[in-house]
């Protein structure tokens, strides 16, 4: 039986940022530059079945001085499975099958379904939707506006609903051809965390995909 979400907003805002962690796309606004649009950019996406990577995450807070930095790995397995495994400065892992969203800490699991939690649901389909090229997810819950080029591009993600703009702020995602590098998190009280990738492993990338 799916456990329900932390209730105290501080828990909750916790899990969402956590979750915000990659990466992440719509089609309100499309900013097209030499020719590279998002049609484009999904297609390039979509051709990337499964993958592994390294991340280093800094969040910024107003209510502290110093950035908290953690870092761990990434995977991704279409069309539906997302995983988070932070190594440092503690364990924790975070994992996305279908509907179902599971936290571990040391001993503890906690198992939540994602439409009972609209908040962690948009961002997990926006990081989903994003590695899998997936558009019509992703248009459904995001505004975005892309710019620069197949080599070297940018997506700027903002939810539609208002009330998740009250939690995330903007969600922007910048890669290279068919890598996401880097996810940056705005929140509405001007906390941010960025996260830079490094790809280690990609599965059914076409021979002739430019790297």
């Amino acid at each position: 039986m799916a456990l329900r979400l932390p209730q105290p907003a501080a828990d909750r805002r916790r899990v969402i940022v956590r979750i915000a962690a990659a990466w992440w796309l719509g089609v309100a606004t499309i900013a097209q530059a030499a020719g590279f649009d998002l049609a484009q950019l999904m297609q390039s996406l979509a051709q990337v079945k499964s993958g592994e990577a390294r991340f280093v995450e800094r969040r910024e807070t107003t209510m502290l001085d110093q950035a908290l930095e953690s870092s761990g790995r990434l995977s991704f397995e279409a069309p539906d499975i997302f995983v988070r495994e932070t190594l440092k400065p503690r364990r924790e892992r975070l994992a996305v099958s279908g509907n179902t969203l599971t936290i571990s800490q040391g001993t503890r699991t906690r198992t939540v379904a994602l439409d009972a939690a609209p908040e962690a649901a948009v961002i997990v389909e926006a990081m989903r939707g994003t590695l899998t090229g997936n558009r019509e997810i992703l248009d459904r819950y995001f505004s975005s506006q892309l710019s620069g080029s197949a080599e070297r591009w940018s997506l700027e993600l903002v939810p539609r609903d208002a009330r998740l703009r009250g939690q995330v702020a903007s969600v922007r995602v910048s890669g290279q051809h068919a890598d996401v590098r880097e996810v940056q998190i705005s929140m509405p009280d001007g906390d941010r965390s960025v996260m830079t990738v490094e790809p280690v492993a990609h599965a059914a990338r076409p021979a002739s995909a430019p790297r």
